[in-house]
C-alpha cells in the first residue's frame, strides 16, 4: 500500500496538502495558523495510535466509553524535537473490568509494533528528497 500527498504554497502565504482522495488540510509555520507542520506530526502519530487501538480493543468486545490522546514535544533546536509525549484520555465501559487491562495491552503493543507513524519516527525512516537538474523559469 502507498501512500501519496502534494503540499504546496497558496497564493495567501500559507500551505496545503492534498491526498489523491480529495482531502486537503491548510497550514503554516506559524502560531497564526490552524496547523503548524510539528503538530500535523503529533496529530499523525496521536491519529494513527487512536485509529488503530479502537478497533483492536472493540473486537476484544470492550468498545471504550472515550477514546482520545494528548501529544506534547518542545523544540530542543530551531530543528530538532525533543520526547514526544503522548498521553491517553480514556474512559472504560462502565462495569467491564477486563476492559482496563485490554486496552493497556492493545495500546502498547499498537505503539510498538502496529502504528506505522510510531515505527517510522522510532527507527528514523530515510527520507530521500529529490531537486530536478533542470528546473523551469
Amino acid at each position: 500500500m502507498g501512500f501519496h500527498v502534494t503540499v504546496e504554497r497558496t497564493d495567501d502565504g500559507g500551505y496545503i496538502a492534498r491526498n489523491g482522495r480529495g482531502a486537503e488540510i491548510r497550514f503554516g509555520t506559524s502560531e497564526g495558523t490552524d496547523f503548524t507542520p510539528v503538530e500535523l506530526l503529533l496529530a499523525a502519530l496521536g491519529g494513527c495510535n487512536i485509529v488503530t487501538v479502537e478497533p483492536l480493543t472493540a473486537q476484544r468486545g470492550h468498545r471504550l466509553t472515550r477514546l482520545a490522546a494528548d501529544l506534547t514535544a518542545e523544540k530542543l533546536k530551531p530543528n530538532t524535537l525533543g520526547t514526544i509525549t503522548m498521553t491517553y484520555d480514556v474512559v472504560l465501559p462502565e462495569g467491564d473490568a477486563e476492559a482496563e487491562p485490554v486496552f493497556r495491552a492493545v495500546a502498547e503493543r499498537v505503539h510498538e509494533k502496529y502504528c506505522t507513524v510510531s515505527t517510522a519516527l522510532r527507527e528514523q525512516t530515510t527520507v530521500d528528497v529529490e531537486i530536478p537538474e533542470t528546473l523551469p523559469s
